[in-house]
């Protein structure tokens, strides 16, 4: 179901852009969605902090740096609950960590993401959870973009939830 709210909050920060526009995997796309647009949007946070807490039964929550950061600290706010920071590599400086924040054994975590396209970075952080002892099945996203990211992460038994879709978010845009 689209978040028709939200939807609009992300057009009007201007973050869907159409044009030629390469991506982060390397495929190319006729539209973008910028996450700094949207992430550094006070009214777009507040609605996607909601619309996150909506989604969460008390897991702790663990965000993929860089651009979920902003998304999962104001996601802890909304519900009081604890995250952690994902890191792409471990630092290679101060402690090493890969994992930023207190995580325990077993612990159950929902990855909060910013985009999902094929679900590359999702999957990597999902992988340095379980090793570093989470529990995690499934990832909360702000957009989909409808490109493989859902089966990618089904494959390793992960769920991938939307609060947008790309086809929620393109229509009656372009």
């Amino acid at each position: 179901m689209a978040n028709d709210e939200l939807i609009e909050a992300l057009r009007d920060a201007d973050a869907v852009r159409f044009g030629e526009f390469e991506l982060s995997h390397g495929g190319t796309s006729e539209y973008y969605v910028d996450k700094y647009l949207f992430e550094t949007d006070p009214h777009c946070l507040r609605l996607i902090a909601e619309a996150f807490a909506a989604e969460l039964d008390g897991e702790k929550l663990a965000g993929v740096a860089l651009g979920a950061v902003p998304l999962v600290a104001v996601t802890s706010v909304e519900t009081d609950t604890p995250y952690v920071i994902v890191r792409k590599q471990a630092k290679e400086y101060g402690t090493g960590n890969r994992i930023e924040g207190r995580l325990s054994e077993g612990e159950e975590v929902v990855v909060l993401e910013d985009i999902a396209t094929t679900g590359t970075s999702a999957l990597d952080a999902v992988e340095a959870l379980r090793d570093a002892g989470a529990v995690v099945d499934r990832v909360l996203v702000v957009v989909d973009r409808q490109e493989g990211a859902r089966e990618r992460l089904a494959d390793a038994d992960v769920e991938l939830d939307a609060l947008v879709t790309a086809e929620d978010l393109l229509a009656d845009s372009s």
